[in-house]
């Protein structure tokens, strides 16, 4: 048999696992996952017969994916309990509702077909991190699995106990009409229903279930599903526009002209609406986000307070939870609400109803809640090429630099650094709020780098061009694959 097990090593990532079916990984590989999950949860939870939620998304091959995965967990001695088609937030909504001790949710997200890949978790509301993936790796791939006797069942119905959580905490009193466009992913099962019963009148574009995903990936960083949600909106007149991504973990946001709004603003506007009635709040952002979130007045005026933290749904979740922050936002789209207002993970879903909310307290439409913000020049995600093996060396390196320049008080385009922060590579900002992002990124051979300025198109230039330079001194930086 061990012959033909397949399972590339480099599917394990830093928060998520996933792999080509069938190339690099087949149903015995599949099989043994399970038996390395199952081996994990009960070495963690210390339980013989652990239960574990489980759940699949809507591609061809999925339920036979989870069907191995299954088996896998339950020869190890685990309880399994299967929600059926599911998003990766019922998934976790799950574990809390039903007080189980794992779960484990069989989608590859956005990722083009072909694709498969399974989120896990064992502690409520957190997804595994690098460590716990490193640890399951280790198992899968060594075969130290644990053997016990398991069981499995099906719950019905959840979708409805799952969508009434939301629906029944939730209702809105203007009539909001929203586009919701699910680029015939999962989330078309969910969105439309629950947005509706909160009291929207909902546009559906691309809600019909379809794995060959016939337009384009269901995921709302792609200008392509943009672009087709911004047409929708103008044509009828809609008051917002809703993206959610295949497993409905995230959500992309278009205002009522058509325009994109980048999720850090989407967060900060949100973040605002809860400050009055959360006063004293702690919101956490990823390190690629605004810089108005530290300067806010009307979050300052409420004494709440932002913390700068590492790029990562798995790192920001984790964060939320230690800080007891109200909620979280990264600028990839993943938004995370804690109680009283979610359970601490990602919901895409959840996410669109607090946007819904905004606009249910404000006699305005979006597009001029978004003018309310001061306007800021920030730069796209630009990607120089850097290996592998050589870029968290080089980020070390440039952070010591940026310091040296801070302590000598040198001065670019005429601004001293005044704050200095290095939890996920190096954010240094300047007294007028302008600030720029050196790091390493979690997935590719490259550097990230961002920069943005309240106060001129010039200023966000001078900064990159700044670090451009410092760049190119190290001599192992290759092409850029954009640029300002």
């Amino acid at each position: 048999m061990s012959k033909d097990i397949k399972i590339d090593p480099y599917g394990f990532r830093e928060y998520d696992a996933r792999w080509l079916y069938e190339k690099d990984i087949n149903q015995a590989g599949i099989e043994n996952l399970g038996k390395g999950l199952g081996t994990q949860i009960i070495k963690h939870t210390k339980k013989n017969n652990p239960r574990v939620i489980v759940g699949h998304d809507y591609r061809s091959y999925s339920e036979e994916i989870k069907f191995n995965l299954k088996k896998g967990l339950i020869s190890t001695g685990c309880f399994v309990e299967d929600i059926n088609l599911s998003l990766s937030p019922m998934v976790y909504f799950a574990q809390f509702n039903l007080d189980a001790d794992a779960i484990a949710m069989v989608t590859a997200s956005h990722n083009e077909n072909g694709w498969t890949g399974v989120k896990m978790g064992i502690k409520k509301g957190l997804t595994h991190a690098p460590d716990e993936m490193k640890e399951l790796k280790d198992i899968t791939l060594n075969k130290k699995f644990n053997k016990g006797k398991g069981s499995e069942k099906k719950i019905d119905n959840f979708q409805q106990v799952y969508k009434n959580d939301l629906i029944n905490k939730n209702k809105i009193n203007k009539k909001i009409k929203a586009v919701v466009a699910c680029g015939n992913g999962t989330a078309g099962v969910f969105a439309p229903d629950i947005l509706r019963g909160i009291g929207c009148e909902v546009i559906e574009l691309d809600c019909k279930l379809d794995w060959t995903f016939p337009k384009y990936n269901p995921n709302p960083e792609d200008l392509e599903m943009l672009h087709a949600i911004a047409k929708i909106v103008k044509e009828n007149n809609a008051d917002i526009g809703f993206g959610f991504d295949g497993d409905g973990d995230r959500v992309g946001v278009i205002d009522n002209k058509g325009n994109e709004i980048f999720s850090d603003k989407i967060g900060l506007l949100i973040a605002r609406n809860l400050s009055s009635k959360h006063k004293g709040s702690k919101f956490v952002v990823d390190v690629k986000s605004t810089g108005l979130y530290s300067k806010d007045k009307i979050l300052l005026e409420n004494r709440c307070e932002t913390i700068y933290w590492k790029t990562g749904h798995s790192h920001i979740k984790r964060k939320v939870n230690t800080e007891k922050a109200l909620a979280g936002f990264e600028k990839s789209g993943h938004f995370f609400f804690n109680q009283p207002l979610g359970y601490g993970y990602d919901d895409g879903i959840n996410s669109a109803i607090q946007v819904c909310h905004l606009l249910n307290n404000q006699n305005k439409m979006m597009s001029e809640i978004i003018n309310d913000l001061p306007h800021t020049y920030q730069t796209p995600t630009m990607a120089p090429f850097c290996k592998d093996e050589e870029k968290y060396q080089v980020v070390e390196d440039l952070v010591k630099q940026v310091e040296q320049i801070k302590n000598n008080k040198t001065k670019i385009d005429n601004q001293e650094i005044t704050e200095v922060l290095t939890v996920n590579g190096v954010r240094f900002s300047f007294e007028d709020g302008s600030w720029g992002l050196i790091r390493a990124s979690s997935n590719k051979p490259s550097l990230v780098i961002v920069t943005e300025s309240p106060t001129s198109n010039k200023r966000k230039k001078k900064i990159f061009e700044f670090i451009n330079n410092l760049l190119q001194k190290t001599g192992k930086i290759g092409e850029y694959d954009q640029k300002i």
